[in-house]
């Protein structure tokens, strides 16, 4: 190990926090590749007599990195608390579920009882999860409180096998004579869908200690939102139910409204951007008037709810002693619509909790009758064969371009269904407004955002043109300057959704447009790309690929400033 490594390390220990039985490596951004490199943090870990919680996160740990600390864990029986989040920055996929699996070995081995793992924001995938698999299940779980996989990209499969683990480890402890109590479940940012989300749903409704369910952006749509709905009537203790950025409809909307009518101690509702239109938001309004007397916060935003409805829901919360909260913006109400719920909320002297208006997209055109053929529309295509998505969600279709809305779109509209108009129509901010939108936490999802704004770009409109690039230097510049960020997946996240190389998790390419191309051209000529990972880039264009012969002309002129810079770094 070099000297300054050493140092480096020697440092880092030194500023080490040790409370209360933790000890925390958190945020130091140890590189750590082999077992000479983690040779002090052993030491110390070994040391440490009652070991109840140990901190990574933050750091980038090797296989026989973690081989070497999970050595130095099989005598610590008190750990209780794995702060691993956010640990692997930089390694190879396959490298992450070996890491895994030694760590999890250990802890069974030690005869620990865990109550809290976390393993946010490591993007490992369903092997991943099978990485995890054995020690779910096995009674150093049985034990366990808090379950985190925030942003690890499990996708479908990683959710079925996690729904597995957690079934089996509930059925053995129960027979042991010790349920699983899992109170927090947070998996936001996974690409779930359906399937994943009503496999997780069966496991949920066998656990029923639930807590906290926190299970934003993952693709779910009305069949997975009506098992989840189903689920949590199962869990009486339940406080926060966050599905934000999920597709429910009406009818999913309604099976929540049912299902929150078994619960009494929901204090959280964040069902903001989930589209559940307005006769999803009268029928939750009908079970928050009822019940949930504890209520706190309720966010109902972006959901093409009209004025009547948002009236109702605003007259629902009127005796919520708890009340801290109330979201309704980015519906459909108008500017008259606006003013009355304002007048509204203050004549019931909530005129505090309720939120921003700013966004809203004002009255609807198009008729109810309308509304209620889309409906049908869209919950006949989620009725379809299973595993098909929905128009919303559908991969082939991701990125065309539908018909222009008749509303004024908001960033999530445009970023749902792209269009040069509604892009145009997010005025001079519109750079900033997508910027602050994406997560870049979620580097698949920049991915994905980089394609959507790609999609619409003209060669032959100046203003257009200008519009797209602006928007995706933006989100380029925002993501790249991010320390966490993790750059090699973006670039690979962008092959596979461009069919250039092939996905485990079987993720459908997106129909390639030469604006595709042209952005990608434009992004890695400017300072912010990765010079590293151009010839990455280079060596999968140079490839014969059927997915790109529609666009043979960008798709030569990218190639041309590959080889160029590739030549030149």
């Amino acid at each position: 190990m070099a000297s300054d490594d050493v140092r480096q390390l020697a440092d880092s220990l030194a500023k080490t926090q040790v409370t209360e039985g933790e000890l925390s490596y958190k945020g130091r951004g140890l590189k750590l590749d082999n077992a000479q490199s983690v040779d002090e943090m052993v030491k110390e870990i070994v040391k440490f007599d009652g070991l109840r919680a140990l901190r990574l996160e933050g750091n980038t740990v090797g296989v026989e990195a973690s081989q070497t600390i999970a050595k130095a864990l099989e005598n610590k029986k008190d750990l209780q608390c794995c702060y691993w989040s956010d640990m692997f920055t930089g390694r190879l996929r396959a490298e992450i579920p070996p890491a895994l699996v030694s760590l999890g070995e250990a802890i069974v081995t030690a005869g620990a009882r865990l109550k809290v793992l976390d393993l946010s924001d490591n993007a490992f995938g369903p092997d991943g999860v099978k990485g995890i698999e054995k020690l779910l299940k096995s009674t150093a779980c049985h034990s366990l409180e808090e379950l985190r996989l925030n942003n690890c990209g499990m996708g479908i499969g990683g959710g079925k096998i996690l729904a597995e683990a957690l079934t089996v480890c509930h059925q053995e402890s129960t027979a042991a004579g010790a349920p699983l109590r899992l109170k927090v479940f947070i998996a936001g940012r996974n690409r779930l869908e359906n399937d994943g989300a009503t496999a997780l749903a069966k496991a949920f409704q066998l656990i029923g200690s639930l807590e906290e369910v926190h299970m934003p952006q993952n693709g779910i749509n009305y069949p997975g939102v009506s098992a989840l709905a189903t689920a949590m009537q199962r869990n009486p203790q339940l406080r926060v139910l966050n599905l934000n950025d999920n597709t429910f409809t009406k009818k999913g909307a309604i099976a929540m409204a049912e299902a929150l009518k078994h619960l009494r101690n929901v204090q959280v509702i964040n069902f903001g951007d989930c589209l559940v239109r307005s006769e999803g938001a009268f029928a939750i309004a009908e079970t928050v008037k009822e019940g949930l007397p504890l209520l706190k916060e309720l966010n109902l935003s972006f959901g093409e709810v009209t004025e009547d409805a948002a009236l109702e829901v605003a007259r629902s919360v009127q005796h919520k002693d708890h009340l801290e909260r109330l979201d309704l913006n980015g519906n459909c109400l108008g500017e008259e619509g606006c003013d009355k719920l304002r007048e509204l909320t203050e004549s019931m002297k909530l005129g505090q909790i309720l939120g921003s208006l700013s966004d809203d997209e004002g009255e609807p055109e198009e008729d109810e009758e309308d509304s209620e053929d889309e409906d049908l529309e869209e919950e006949e295509e989620e009725d379809e064969e299973e595993g098909e998505e929905d128009e919303t969600h559908n991969e082939s279709d991701l990125f065309q371009t539908p018909p222009s809305a008749p509303r004024p779109p908001d960033v999530s509209s445009f970023l749902s269904f792209p269009s040069p108009d509604k892009l145009l129509r997010l005025g001079e901010k519109r750079s900033s407004l997508i910027q602050q939108q994406v997560d870049v936490q979620d580097v698949s999802r920049i991915a994905e955002v980089f394609l959507k704004i790609s999609s619409v770009y003209k060669e032959d409109d100046v203003q257009v043109k200008s519009a797209v690039l602006e928007s995706i230097d933006a989100v380029m510049k925002k993501a790249f300057s991010t320390p966490s960020f993790q750059p090699l997946i973006f670039v690979s996240s962008l092959l596979v959704m461009l069919g250039l190389l092939k996905s485990e998790d079987k993720l459908k390419p997106v129909r390639v447009v030469s604006g595709h191309l042209q952005c990608l051209e434009h992004a890695v000529k400017q300072s912010y790309f990765p010079k590293e990972h151009i010839t990455v880039l280079n060596a999968f264009m140079s490839r014969q690929n059927k997915s790109l012969e529609s666009c043979g002309s960008a798709r030569d002129r990218l190639k041309s400033t590959l080889q160029k810079l590739t030549a030149e770094s």
